[in-house]
């Protein structure tokens, strides 16, 4: 049941655009504003012509790090614009989110300093992250792909014996 998933995911796909895939997929799932890294997988994976699949079971995958990320960019865009350091928290992403959706004003009023202190610092730092996750999976996936079809050249091995 797996292989033919398997291959559906990876069918047509180099080692390259897997790399790619996985290191623009996981930039954007880490994109440091909650309730848009989704969309935000979707628009460039579609874009830039990646697995789609692939991209959205990143994201999926990353949720535990989308709030450290969050807390991270957050802090750098800070510290790059010299704010004071707002001491956040779990409560006050959640009052956030809360906001956004009842009243966008509001929170742009409210956050959105916080928004692009965080947004300024994930765009500085995400073309360093995909190549660095692009060359570091880049080998990997090669030699995946290289692995792959030496096990299908192959000759499979003796069948095992049968019960008689």
């Amino acid at each position: 049941m797996r292989d033919p998933i398997v291959a559906q995911l990876t069918q047509g796909i180099t080692p390259e655009k897997i790399a790619l895939t996985l290191a623009v997929g996981s930039a954007f799932a880490l994109f440091p504003v909650l309730g848009t890294t989704t969309l935000l997988c979707f628009l460039i994976a579609w874009a830039l012509r990646l697995n789609q699949p692939i991209v959205q079971l990143i994201n999926q995958a990353l949720w535990p790090a989308h709030f450290p990320a969050i807390f991270g960019c957050i802090w750098i865009g800070e510290a790059i614009f010299g704010a004071p350091h707002v001491h956040i928290n779990i409560r006050y992403l959640r009052k956030m989110s809360d906001i956004v959706w009842n009243d966008p004003n509001l929170f742009f009023r409210q956050f959105g300093l916080t928004v692009m202190y965080a947004v300024v610092a994930w765009a500085i730092i995400a073309p360093f992250y995909i190549a660095l996750v692009y060359y570091i999976a880049l080998p990997i996936t090669r030699e995946v792909t290289y692995l792959k079809h030496k096990a299908e050249k192959t000759p499979p091995a003796d069948p095992p014996p049968t019960a008689s």
